[in-house]
């Protein structure tokens, strides 16, 4: 994990019985050690005042009564209804499978970039780790890729402890190095993936828009929900800096020695236009886009999504 900032007047990282449930800035998860103690803390944080988890997961949902055929079940029989109309008829069940989340980890080298103290990667796995810790929570099913142009690392889906620890040790483990290719990473994923389920796509998306449109639309043909969390450094969107600043290209480019205040209005146009055009397409989609801001609490951000998404399913919207 990263370094905490250089003004931090505490050395190191706090012990986690420090640290308090509640809003969770991005300098509190730095100072934690253990990434299973930041899942859980940042899960405390967003589903607080939550009654129920916007996932849902395995249940048995009674669907409608029929009436009572020879060769029916008795213990499927409403005895209840019998006692008021001696009439018998059995229950009919909608039996929903486990949920299942594929969650995909872009781990290139544009992912390090960090004007504080911890990188996209870093607020990236901290998000990756909350999400699963709170499906795995419900006893549904997670899975872990984690890639830059090609699969690095992957975690069949599966659930338990056993799981969890593996995910988490995996996203400790990840690196941000080389270049990044998500649309083909989602195109060759799709197959993979065996079971329908939701696809949480942490990345910061800087690739060719065709290719990522594309590899979605392959994932939603083959029943698949993504749900793209866009991660960027503050200044990625806001580009607030002064003097004469060199930039170091990620991915495998070069560096540059420019004014800042002389690009600011066309880099922050191209940013913008490239983040809209992102937004757009997946509307067209029916693809949840989430954009996520490295300084801002995590918990807060997420549950802003997970609340709004849970609203929706309450009203019947996709």
């Amino acid at each position: 994990m990263a370094s905490p900032p250089q003004n931090d007047p505490r050395p190191g990282r706090a012990p986690a019985a420090r640290v308090h449930a509640g809003t969770l800035d991005p300098a509190v998860l730095d100072r934690l050690s253990d990434l299973s103690v930041v899942a859980r803390r940042v899960v405390e944080g967003f589903m607080s005042g939550q009654h129920r988890s916007p996932f849902t997961g395995s249940s048995v949902e009674f669907a409608q009564h029929r009436e009572y055929v020879p060769g029916d079940e008795m213990r499927r029989v409403d005895w209840k209804v019998y006692g008021r109309s001696e009439r018998l008829v059995v229950k009919e069940f909608v039996e929903e499978t486990n949920l299942t989340c594929y969650v995909l980890l872009d781990a290139s080298e544009s992912m390090a970039y960090a004007s504080g103290g911890w990188s996209k990667l870093d607020y990236a796995r901290w998000a990756a780790a909350a999400l699963s810790h709170m499906v795995l929570s419900q006893r549904d099913t997670a899975g872990l890729v984690v890639f830059d142009k090609e699969h690095r690392t992957e975690l069949p889906s599966s659930n338990g402890d056993a799981q969890r620890r593996s995910i988490f040790a995996a996203l400790e483990a990840a690196r941000p190095t080389g270049p990044t290719a998500v649309g083909e990473v989602l195109k060759r994923i799709g197959p993979r993936l065996k079971r329908r389920g939701i696809v949480a796509i942490f990345s910061d998306f800087f690739d060719d828009l065709d290719g990522i449109v594309e590899g979605l639309r392959r994932l939603v043909h083959r029943g698949q929900e993504p749900i793209l969390f866009q991660v960027l450094d503050h200044q990625e969107l806001a580009f607030e800096l002064e003097g004469l600043v060199r930039f170091e290209g990620l991915e495998e480019l070069g560096e540059l020695k420019v004014d800042p205040k002389a690009i600011r209005e066309a880099y922050l146009e191209e940013i913008g236009a490239h983040n809209r055009e992102l937004a757009r397409q997946a509307r067209a989609l029916s693809v949840d886009w989430v954009p996520l801001d490295t300084s801002l609490p995590l918990d807060a951000a997420l549950s802003t999504y997970l609340a709004r998404r849970a609203a929706r399913s309450r009203g019947g919207a996709r």
